[in-house]
């Protein structure tokens, strides 16, 4: 079965949903509040931001390398204080990279579950799909 780009593997919720849970933490937002805004469990989002977390450094640099292979001439990613935060903003760099070399078809978490094959958010050490 092939998973569209919308959704993350064995996740229920849809990737532009997880991706704003992700963007609010990386604002320094707590996950008791992100749940309320988003109308999903608290446990829930513990849940993705303690998975998000973990791989952090991983998501981080598969963007970041996918972000330089779409875009030469983009600038630096700038820290941004965390490593969920420094890796939420190299999924956004790739993401406007993906878009200015493809047109802008998806939304940056979209981008992000199709590039990493639905497993941004794994259980697992697979590791994610080479773009090269």
């Amino acid at each position: 079965m092939l998973l569209p780009s919308v959704a993350l593997a064995r996740r229920l919720d849809l990737a532009w949903v997880i991706g704003q849970a992700l963007l609010a933490k990386a604002h320094g937002v707590g996950h008791r509040a992100i749940a309320v805004e988003l109308g999903v469990p608290a446990t829930t989002v513990r849940g993705w931001l303690r998975r998000f977390a973990a791989r952090a450094e991983l998501v981080r640099g598969h963007f970041t390398r996918l972000g330089v292979w779409l875009d030469p001439q983009a600038g630096p990613i700038c820290p941004r204080g965390s490593p969920l935060a420094d890796a939420v903003e190299a999924i956004g760099v790739a993401a406007v990279a993906a878009a200015r070399r493809l047109g802008p078809a998806l939304g940056p978490f979209e981008f992000a579950s199709g590039a990493t094959g639905g497993r941004l958010l794994g259980n697992t050490n697979a590791p994610f799909p080479v773009p090269w």
